[in-house]
């Protein structure tokens, strides 16, 4: 599956940043990032990954429903250690799956609509890549001298774009 590589394409540059800060770089609060760390933007992608792996067992995903685990956020080599896992983990088949959110603070009546795997998966890949960006300014903001991937933080579609204007 293209999707599972890219998955694991995206997690590899992610794992590679995050292995080179240094224990406070991860933990230090960014004002750029309105306080938060980058060790907060792994969790989450981390965090809606796992959802996805376990709505994949009850066929129900809730994305709101995440553990919200304080050591992925603080600790870079277990998050290098969960990804690796969940990369691993894609390998399952596309299944129909439904989605439940609630999309509105006044009511606890969650939405539900009708998804699949690869869908999800292909959302979360795309959501990666947007707290991806945030790292990247994050990484800027505490000083790190770390180089990343040219494309790091910018989804497919924006540098295949890129590649046309300059052809042009």
């Amino acid at each position: 599956m293209k999707l599972r590589l890219a998955v694991q394409a995206v997690f590899g540059q992610l794992a590679g940043s995050i292995g080179q800060l240094s224990p406070q770089d991860y933990i230090t609060p960014c004002k750029t990032l309105s306080g938060n760390t980058i060790g907060q933007h792994v969790r989450h992608i981390i965090e809606l990954f796992q959802a996805l792996e376990n709505g994949y067992l009850t066929g129900v995903v809730n994305y709101e429903d995440r553990k919200r685990d304080k050591t992925l956020e603080t600790d870079e080599n277990i998050a290098c250690l969960a990804l690796d896992q969940i990369a691993e983990g894609l390998g399952k088949p596309d299944k129909p799956l439904l989605l439940e959110a609630n999309y509105d603070e006044h009511s606890d009546l969650p939405t539900v609509l009708n998804t699949n795997y690869y869908r999800e998966v292909a959302y979360n890949l795309e959501h990666s890549i947007h707290h991806m960006a945030m790292i990247r300014i994050g990484i800027t903001e505490v000083g790190s001298h770390i180089i990343l991937p040219e494309n790091y933080g910018i989804a497919s579609s924006t540098i295949k774009h890129r590649k046309q204007q300059c052809a042009q």
